[in-house]
């Protein structure tokens, strides 16, 4: 796993080699160097959540969903921002992707609920065809 994350902070730092480079620049481009963090990130990510043990993965979801909960209070304020202020172009770009962040956390946390839902339903006993005719018999009387 270290020799992973070894490979992968290098891939970063190569991607990021250009925003460091002697450009005339008096500082590092910033869209390289985020792009190669978002890069890392991205990798980093993959291999966190395919080394999940099954057990672990409903826990994960409910903490991921809480994030997203989190998310979206700061993307409806990010939607909100400018109220009462002349329409600038700054302003609508801020409501736009404040709407887009909003829409896109919805799915995520109702995707995430309804996947915990799933994992749940995997762990519950299921009724065999005989018990439950049984059943269905013993409530009519």
């Amino acid at each position: 796993m270290m020799k992973r994350i070894a490979a992968l902070a290098g891939i970063a730092l190569m991607l990021a080699a250009p925003a460091f480079a002697d450009s005339g620049a008096a500082e590092p481009d910033g869209l390289i160097f985020r792009l190669a963090i978002f890069v890392l990130a991205i990798f980093v990510g993959y291999y966190v959540v395919w080394s999940v043990t099954p057990a672990l993965h409903t826990p994960l979801m409910a903490v991921t969903n809480a994030i997203s909960s989190v998310i979206i209070v700061g993307a409806l304020i990010a939607a909100a921002a400018g109220s009462g202020q002349e329409m600038t172009s700054d302003l609508w770009l801020s409501k736009g992707m404040g709407g887009v962040a909003v829409a896109l956390a919805a799915v995520n946390i109702f995707g995430g609920f309804l996947v915990t839902r799933r994992m749940l339903a995997m762990y519950k006993k299921k009724d065999k065809a005989g018990d439950a005719s049984a059943k269905k018999a013993g409530a009519g009387k």
